[in-house]
């Protein structure tokens, strides 16, 4: 019988070990999750639409997002979920004190503004409308001259005729290319696309011999800085090089 009793105590002193040693290494965690990982830095790579501050305001959006481990596994676990204008995001720490995060922005190259919604539909490379919304997003050319009555998100757009969406993809991919998105691109009668930098407005034509056009253009535009008046692309063939600039 007292052997019994010794061994009935001698497994609760171990159950009792066991126990306030795993509380123990339960509180050593969370005292090490507190204090060693804080956020003190943030890194946000891959924007262009948004401000490293709007994306850092929008990632830590709740008063445990001081901590970053806490905020590693919430998106890691549920995602960043609708943004405007954002694919997706990529949360990552680079220490305990350093989150990262890589920003996959939809690639857009254009708007259209929509009477009847009341808003501008964005498109992409591929004439897609890959979001709606009343903001104006600096850097993203509005198209004007061109009618687009309605719009169906995730669709290409319905243009009436499929030249012209084209044309206008054409143009607006070999500007991108060359890092010279206008603030607009108007079609003209003919649908002749006419630029518009501030106060430089720039007469491309019809498309023809577009890319050899774009690439002057790209090498003309900066010598324009601070000066008002229409660039004359329209007339130059690789036979007729004429360029002119009127004030």
């Amino acid at each position: 019988m007292g052997i019994r009793r010794k061994k009935r105590r001698k497994h609760r002193r171990y159950g009792l070990t066991v126990f306030l040693t795993v509380l123990l290494l339960g509180v050593l965690s969370v005292f090490v999750i507190i204090k060693v990982f804080t956020v003190d830095q943030v890194i946000v790579e891959g924007n262009e639409l948004y401000s490293s501050g709007q994306i850092e305001e929008i990632v830590l959006n709740d008063k445990y997002a001081w901590n970053s481990l806490y905020v590693y596994l919430k998106y890691k676990l549920k995602g960043v979920g609708d943004i405007p204008f954002v694919d997706d995001m990529e949360i990552s720490l680079d220490d305990p004190h350093t989150i990262r995060i890589h920003v996959y922005e939809k690639g857009i190259l254009g708007s259209f503004y929509i009477d009847s919604i009341g808003q501008y539909a964005y498109f992409d490379k591929d004439g897609f409308v890959v979001e709606t919304s009343p903001d104006v997003i600096q850097n993203v050319p509005k198209i004007t001259g061109i009618t687009c009555r309605e719009v169906v998100l995730y669709e290409k757009l319905p243009l009436e005729e499929e030249y012209l969406l084209a044309g206008l993809l054409e143009l607006t991919q070999t500007l991108n290319k060359y890092g010279i998105l206008p603030r607009e691109v108007h079609f003209a009668s003919g649908e002749k696309p006419e630029l518009g930098y501030g106060e430089i407005k720039v007469v491309v034509g019809t498309m023809d011999y577009l890319s050899q056009k774009i690439v002057r253009l790209s090498n003309i535009l900066p010598q324009l800085e601070g000066k008002q008046g229409t660039l004359h692309l329209e007339n130059w063939t690789p036979e007729t090089t004429d360029i002119y600039f009127s004030k």
